[in-house]
């Protein structure tokens, strides 16, 4: 379990972001602090790209810059989040020590520019980050309003220079010990790799083990190992900066802001434990992306053991970043902010406070525009939202979700299944558990989304796409789910490899073969457009499912055979499979010897099925538990709930592009409006509509 999470101490959801004031003259900034009053803005970030002007050398501090900027939010009864400054190199830095300049896969030194530019092994740019860490620590700490310390930004990214070579040998040495034990996780026999010496051990990139880009290698051990050394050592980086403001601060949270999508650079479940609370930037990919947005919230909140989070960026309008770069339409920007409250978000926030006048993102999405102006929609959308917030107060605050349902999300079956040769690139782990996820959150299941490691004994339902890699005891723990009544649902390639990425000699799903009932004798592959009709039949229904990608050639051992394939050679075979357990008692048993004469089940699915095919499974798994939400059949209609000292907030939000009518799941009183609502009575909801019942 990860430890417990240090929430900032604030009286209402935070609003407001990232300010920048020192790209304006003084007289700009009364303006702006005059346009947060208007949008009941009570928090802002500061400081995080400030490096190069508080440090104009090595030598040199100059925190009259800041002392301005802090001070004035200050006088504005600002909160504040203080950056440690670090998110990019100043320039000199990278002139005076290039070995701090990070070298990419192929091997090419780069020079100074952009940001996440620093190599996290480089011993210069670890003293110097921690050092201004530091100054910045004792300097501003007691600071009236300080809220929280933002450490570093977007951490990511890669390096592959001497430094980091030597930093992953001496990871390797600590993971395993010995050579020997290093050459036996690397299979090293294989294509005569026997490792000799610690010295020898290169980094994985295109100059040593890499083909056609980073997911081609010919050693799968080496370049996992690599990703989770990449990972360690950025963490290191936040301990670092983060130890640097303990010195002074021994009280108030220290976070960084992780990026969404989930984003593959980073194990953020090993980071988990260094966090006092988790904060992540939402920039989804396209308007239509509510379910990926609450799988990541839900990813977010499970970091902390369900404690809230903090939504740290995101735009009133546009990103900068994209080929396209479209608004959000009328009412979006309420409606995804009230989103991320609704899966446990205590803040809602943004970048940026103002549009910048030059470089990259002068034409990113602001509250302000260059202007200034105070009468635009996102500014009137702002403002609307901020009070909403601020009517709302403390009533969500701290509150947590009741979740029945986990959804395991494990980065080492990310990182070895993307990497390895033989099965079918074209699958890619996120996307497989999105699609599961986004049949959770149809089903109007309220879900927690945990890593590998977490204790499974709050859930009924524990789904677990793709878990490539068995690591520890995680399939003994998946055995008791099903042992004491509850459910697992599994797919393809579960279970190949242990936490060495060497695949287990047995049948497959290996450790996971007694759970599921069965073996699977071979996989099969097709290009995307291939498709095979899947037939599934159960409890009265049946649906026809066009699989495609992956299809495994399952013999049932004791399990039930659900959805068949209807073409190829295997037509007629197991496609999706269901395993009844008895108590205590995996595999076999009899239902009655289960706890309250209940079964537990474990389901199989062997194949990419289409959505409308997951939807079919997933929906049986939670009704036997009686988790099906109210609203499951209002396509886009979502209720998320969160419960704090025995209250429940429900929150029905309407991301749909017609209206609707649903009944209402509970009594309560809209603390968005004040209405009362019945149980049972119509509510009808517009396009982006958002009902927040504090139920009775």
């Amino acid at each position: 379990m990860p430890t417990p999470a240090r929430l900032p101490a604030t009286t209402r959801i935070a609003y407001g972001g990232d300010y920048n004031p020192e790209q304006w003259p003084r007289h700009v900034w009364e303006e702006d602090y005059a346009a947060f009053g208007l949008a009941s803005v009570d928090t802002v970030t500061l400081g995080v790209f400030a490096w190069s002007y508080l440090q104009p050398d090595e030598d040199t501090y100059d925190f009259t810059r800041l002392d301005a900027i802090v001070e004035r939010a200050v006088a504005g009864g600002r909160q504040i989040v203080l950056a440690t400054a670090t998110g990019a190199l100043p320039p000199w830095l990278a002139h005076r020590h290039p070995e701090v300049n990070r070298t990419d896969f192929e091997g090419r030194r780069h020079v100074y520019g952009q940001r996440h530019n620093a190599c996290p092994s480089s011993p210069v740019f670890r003293r110097l980050s921690a050092a201004l860490a530091d100054r910045i620590a004792e300097r501003y700490a007691g600071t009236p309003g300080l809220v929280a310390w933002h450490v570093g930004n977007e951490y990511g990214g890669a390096c592959y220079c001497e430094n980091c070579a030597a930093g992953f040998r001496d990871w390797l040495r600590e993971r395993y010990g010995t050579i020997e034990r290093l050459n036996d996780a690397w299979n090293a026999t294989f294509w005569s790799h026997l490792f000799s010496d610690w010295e020898q051990v290169v980094v994985p990139n295109a100059l040593s083990e890499h083909w056609r880009g980073p997911d081609h290698t010919a050693f799968q051990g080496i370049t996992l190992d690599y990703l989770r050394f990449m990972s360690e050592a950025m963490r290191q980086n936040f301990r670092d900066e983060k130890a640097a403001i303990r010195r002074h601060d021994a009280e108030t949270p220290v976070t960084t802001n992780f990026m969404g999508a989930p984003f593959r650079g980073i194990d953020y479940h090993r980071w988990a434990d260094d966090l006092d609370f988790a904060s992540w930037d939402n920039y989804p990919p396209g308007p239509r992306e509510h379910a990926r947005m609450a799988l990541v919230h839900d990813q977010m909140r499970g970091l902390k053991g369900g404690a809230p989070f903090w939504l740290m960026e995101q735009t009133p309008s546009i990103t900068a970043s994209r080929d396209v770069n479209p608004v959000k339409r009328p009412g979006v920007l309420r409606l995804w902010s009230w989103q991320a409250v609704a899966h446990g978000a205590d803040a809602v926030l943004y970048f940026q406070m103002r549009q910048s006048k030059g470089a990259c993102e002068k034409y990113h999405g602001a509250v302000l525009d260059h202007a200034g102006r105070t009468d635009t929609r996102a500014f009137r959308e702002v403002a609307a939202l901020g009070g909403e917030l601020e009517a709302l107060g403390d009533a969500v605050l701290g509150a947590r979700t009741p979740a029945r349902v986990a959804l395991v999300f494990d980065w080492d079956s990310w990182w070895a299944a993307e990497i390895t040769d033989g099965l079918n690139r074209h699958v890619k782990y996120p996307a497989v558990v999105l699609a599961y996820y986004r049949a959770l959150w149809d089903a109007g299941a309220q879900v927690d989304v945990v890593p590998c490691t977490a204790s499974f004994d709050a859930y009924d339902v524990v789904v677990a796409p793709l878990l490539h890699m068995v690591k520890g005891d995680t399939a003994s723990r998946l055995h008791d789910v099903v042992a004491r009544g509850g459910s697992v649902l599994g797919t393809f390639w579960s279970g190949r490899v242990d936490e060495d990425d060497n695949a287990f000699l047995t049948d497959v799903p290996g450790p996971l073969a007694g759970l599921f009932g069965l073996r699977v004798e071979e996989t099969d592959s097709a290009a995307p457009g291939v498709t095979n009709p899947v037939t599934l039949k159960g409890d009265g229904g049946e649906l026809v499912s066009d699989a495609s990608l992956v299809f495994e050639l399952v013999v049932p051992e004791g399990a039930d055979v659900v959805g068949t394939y209807g073409a190829d050679f295997y037509a007629g075979t197991p496609a999706v499979t269901r395993m009844r357990h008895g108590a205590g008692d995996v595999p076999g048993g009899r239902a009655e010897e289960a706890p309250g004469g209940r079964a537990g089940e474990a389901w199989y699915v062997a194949t990419g099925l289409d959505d409308a095919g997951v939807r079919w499974v997933v929906r049986r798994v939670l009704d036997r538990h009686g988790l099906v939400g109210p609203y499951a059949d209002a396509a886009d209609v979502e209720l998320a709930v969160r419960e704090r000292d025995g209250e429940r907030t429900s929150f029905v939000l309407h991301h749909g592009l017609e209206p609707v009518d649903v009944a209402a799941h509970a009594s309560g009183v809209d603390l968005l409006t004040g209405r009362r609502v019945t149980q049972g009575e119509t509510l009808h909801l517009e396009p982006t509509d958002v009902v927040v019942l504090r139920e009775d």
